[in-house]
């Protein structure tokens, strides 16, 4: 069994591959994390345009700068996450605040801190339902998306009314760690 703290062994190779400069991991890496990162730029910023220019920050970001991500951190995905919001959250607080400057601005310097909370609160909770394990999603879409009791839930995929009562609390306790966010942090820390 591999320790606790290493890392899924495709992050791994892929930060060496990036390391080496291999062009073919980067579209590979691309693939896979590219619509995780636009929908939390998208998100956070709500602006297609913002979220493309965030995309290819991230990923030149990670072009450059590949020896960034700490694999005792934690995985791949939660590191580019984070760096996403980090960069999301960056730009919107630049925006707002040179709009408020030219006074153009919606609002006051505590209004803003409160919209990019939102934002981070509604971008965190996106990024912990993708991430969820399928039973659980599952489980949580047919209670509040297509408004399933418990019990709808349970016929619907096949388990026990019991084990749809524990997804569907796990998936909401996870969901309420989507609301413990303090100062953003620094990509490869916890989100």
């Amino acid at each position: 069994m591999a320790k606790k703290d290493a890392p899924p062994r495709w992050d791994r190779k892929m930060q060496q591959r990036l390391a080496r400069g291999e062009a073919a991991a980067l579209g590979e890496f691309y693939d896979r994390f590219a619509s995780l990162v636009h929908g939390l730029a998208h998100r956070v910023l709500e602006d297609e345009e913002a979220a493309d220019g965030i995309t290819r920050e991230v990923f030149a970001h990670v072009w450059e700068n590949p020896e960034s991500y700490d694999p005792k951190q934690g995985p791949l995905r939660t590191w580019v996450a984070t760096l996403t919001h980090r960069l999301a959250v960056q730009r919107l607080r630049a925006t707002e605040t040179a709009a408020l400057a030219r006074g153009g601005g919606r609002g006051t310097p505590e209004e803003l801190e409160r919209k990019v909370r939102r934002a981070s609160v509604a971008a965190r909770a996106d990024y912990i339902v993708t991430s969820m394990p399928v039973p659980l999603r599952a489980a949580l879409e047919r209670a509040y998306f297509q408004r399933r009791d418990y019990r709808q839930t349970a016929a619907d995929l096949g388990i026990t009314e019991d084990e749809a009562r524990r997804r569907l609390r796990l998936g909401l306790q996870l969901l309420a760690t989507a609301h413990d966010t303090g100062p953003s942090p620094e990509p490869g820390a916890a989100w």
